[in-house]
């Protein structure tokens, strides 16, 4: 029986190392590898996704580089950097963080017009 091929984690693999400016000065880089599958990263990959201001600031991050702080029954490694805080992230699949990553990016860019 053949596996369903994950279109939306080869465009996240192939997204890794891309960077560009979105609007006035606002940028995006992403990076995403494959790695060997744990409990820190069951879905096998290492990613980040991350909103930067013209100042090179982060203003928005998602990645799965370290545990939630203050879940200490749980080593919740999926989460999103915003506004100063850091809040789990329940990843679903690729596409699934493609899509909630730019939509915030989106509402983001937008309170700043």
């Amino acid at each position: 029986m053949d596996k369903k091929h994950d279109y939306a984690l080869e465009t996240l693999i192939d997204l890794d190392g891309f960077i560009a400016e979105i609007w006035q000065g606002y940028w995006v880089k992403i990076e995403a590898k494959r790695v060997e599958k744990d409990k820190t990263k069951p879905h096998g990959i290492k990613y980040s996704l991350t909103l930067h201001n013209s100042k090179g600031e982060r203003e928005l991050g998602y990645d799965n580089a370290h545990s939630v702080p203050h879940r200490s029954s749980i080593k919740v490694h999926d989460h999103k950097h915003k506004s100063g805080k850091i809040i789990r992230y329940d990843y679903k699949d690729a596409g699934m963080l493609l899509e909630d990553f730019w939509k915030d990016v989106d509402r983001i860019l937008e309170r700043k017009k």
